[in-house]
């Protein structure tokens, strides 16, 4: 029997089997299995060179969004219209059979938009290149699903399910469960709060399940069994999603309405070009991405090419900003003044760990030579030796005497 039969198995044992309380172990074992064939299903075959025809493309600029949905919903006239970039758009479906990329220039950034070909059901096994547009939309920072406004509401269902099956959790935070393999000590199982969903029986037939018997597990939060699997899973990928309904113009203003008021929804019309405007500023809003302007010591601040920063993609602290200018300029830095939303005096001393909001001013004060010997004197094993005791004198006798011999020149 083959993994896809004996997934659909375990799924039509699931659904003829009652939940109660006595089912429910029963239950927990199955939705574990479950997890670890769906988890076989996405590894490449055995022998294989790993060579394939997939349309991954580099990544570039600040962030990365990836249009999903099905045949003939608008993606590529959306990235057209959003882009510039060309990509063919007919009235037959799978039109486009390859990644398309485009770059938007919104806000002094660069977002990536891929328009990837439509999924059909059963994507998650395989059907229609699934596996390839599921694999890229996991690389990406938001997830466009671009459905249809005229056509049935259960396209949003089904295309959720098929990303549930392959690991991609939306509009989902991480459960707050800790758990740690061991290599003895049997397993311990603890909680900070009730838990109503899952007990410490259930929880060992679980990692018996995965053949896991030394291990720690911390609840920190009323989870759920499917929420223990993706923990010991590990391979999950939480992701925002936008759901946008394209093609309001040719249903009524009722149903606009209801499907508005959804959350994580939109509705465009990219034959009137209505609301795209809105639909950038909500990406935005969702990828997080904050603007962090430099300023030189005795300059003007450079407003022209900011350093763009996200909570995804590293932090938005000072020490993520140093980072990303160079790695070592964390060694250099004395301390940090910031103008901005983020400080609360004009300009304010921070720290590394200090957290950075959209469009904040920094400049970046270094340490200078009798810093950076003080330093080392202080850091030394040998801090009573004579060799470090010479060295910081002589160092002290050099800036002295350079310092003099400035301001002699300038008299």
């Amino acid at each position: 029997m083959g993994i896809l039969e004996r997934i659909k198995e375990i799924e039509a044992e699931m659904a003829r089997t009652q939940k109660n309380k006595a089912t429910e172990y029963h239950l927990g074992q199955l939705k574990a299995k479950l997890a670890k064939l769906r988890t076989q299903l996405l590894e490449p075959p055995k022998g294989s060179s790993g060579g394939g025809d997939g349309f991954e493309v580099t990544k570039f600029g600040h962030g990365r969004v990836a249009l999903i949905g099905f045949p003939s919903v608008g993606k590529s006239t959306l990235l057209t219209m959003l882009t510039g970039t060309h990509s063919e758009a007919a009235s037959y479906e799978f039109t486009t059979l390859t990644c398309i990329p485009g770059i938007i220039h919104y806000n002094d950034t660069k977002i990536q938009l891929l328009d990837l070909p439509g999924i059909i059901e059963g994507a998650s096994e395989g059907k229609g290149r699934g596996r390839q547009v599921i694999a890229v939309a996991k690389s990406s920072d938001l997830v466009l699903m671009v459905l249809d406004a005229s056509k049935s509401e259960g396209h949003r269902q089904i295309l959720t399910r098929e990303l549930e099956a392959v690991g991609l959790r939306l509009n989902k935070r991480p459960p707050q469960i800790y758990f740690k393999r061991k290599k003895t000590g049997g397993i311990s199982f603890n909680t900070t709060m009730p838990l109503t969903h899952i007990d410490e029986k259930l929880c060992y037939q679980i990692l018996h399940e995965y053949k896991i018997h030394n291990a720690e597990v911390l609840f920190r939060e009323d989870a759920t069994v499917d929420d223990l699997i993706d923990v010991i899973e590990g391979n999950r990928k939480y992701i925002k999603c936008v759901y946008v309904y394209n093609k309001i113009d040719v249903v009524g203003i009722d149903d606009v309405d209801k499907l508005a008021r959804q959350p994580n929804s939109l509705v465009i019309s990219c034959n009137l070009k209505l609301n795209l405007d809105r639909l950038l500023a909500r990406m935005w809003e969702e990828m997080g991405l904050v603007r962090v302007y430099t300023k030189p010591q005795g300059q003007q601040p450079d407003f022209t090419d900011p350093v763009v920063l996200s909570t995804d993609r590293g932090g938005c602290t000072v020490e993520d900003f140093c980072n990303h200018i160079h790695r070592s300029l964390l060694k250099d830095v004395k301390y940090v003044l910031v103008w901005g939303t983020s400080a609360r005096h004009y300009p304010q001393h921070c720290g590394l760990s200090h957290g950075l909001q959209d469009e904040d001013v920094v400049q970046i004060v270094k340490k200078k030579v009798i810093d950076l010997l003080l330093a080392e004197l202080v850091t030394s094993e040998n801090i009573c030796s004579l060799h470090t005791f010479l060295f910081f004198v002589f160092g002290l006798l050099m800036v002295v005497y350079a310092d003099h011999t400035t301001n002699s020149c300038k008299c």
